[in-house]
């Protein structure tokens, strides 16, 4: 049997934090057609198709890992996106190596139509924001280095949400 995890005053876990090497390995999701789901992450996003299970799944990836994102209509063939108000996935965070990369994902998904729902400037970051042809929320984002991030007097992270200058993104995009 587990023994539950302590907590200190504020409710948060008082036990160890976890290893830093820990990186979120892959995102896998329930499609309603995979056809239409790869013609977005590998056609648009430009993500590789890895490896294919028939008609129902498939996995891409950047750089040619084994998979970064997994697709499947095991259980959602045809469905519907989840109604607002229930709880599931937020969104999935793709994190770009250099800001003129994340440019050209901007410029990606202007040439195929695909609106933004928002753009931010968090300080630490700046992202865009989308949804899937399911309706999963996509954050694509690039972080800066970790020495510009702002901080509070007290030396504390102070992330915030301002508006992103989109054009100063895409003037960043290499040719």
């Amino acid at each position: 049997m587990v023994k539950p995890i302590p907590h200190d005053a504020a409710g948060t876990t008082a036990a160890r934090p976890i290893d830093p090497g820990v990186r979120i390995g892959h995102v896998h999701l329930k499609v309603a057609d995979l056809e239409r789901s790869l013609a977005f992450y590998c056609g648009v996003l430009g993500f590789e198709l890895i490896q294919r299970y028939g008609t129902q799944a498939a996995f891409i990836s950047a750089g040619g890992y084994h998979h970064h994102i997994g697709l499947n209509t095991w259980e959602s063939k045809g469905g519907s996106p989840p109604p607002p108000g229930t709880t599931g996935l937020y969104h999935v965070a793709i994190l770009y190596p250099t800001r003129a990369a994340l440019a050209d994902a901007l410029y990606r998904l202007a040439q195929a139509g695909i609106p933004l729902q928002g753009a931010s400037d968090h300080g630490v970051s700046e992202a865009l924001y989308l949804s899937d042809p399911d309706g999963n929320g996509v954050e694509l984002y690039v972080d800066r280095p970790q020495d510009q991030w702002p901080r509070t007097p007290e030396g504390e992270l102070k992330m915030v949400t301002e508006r992103l200058d989109l054009q100063g993104l895409l003037a960043s995009r290499e040719a």
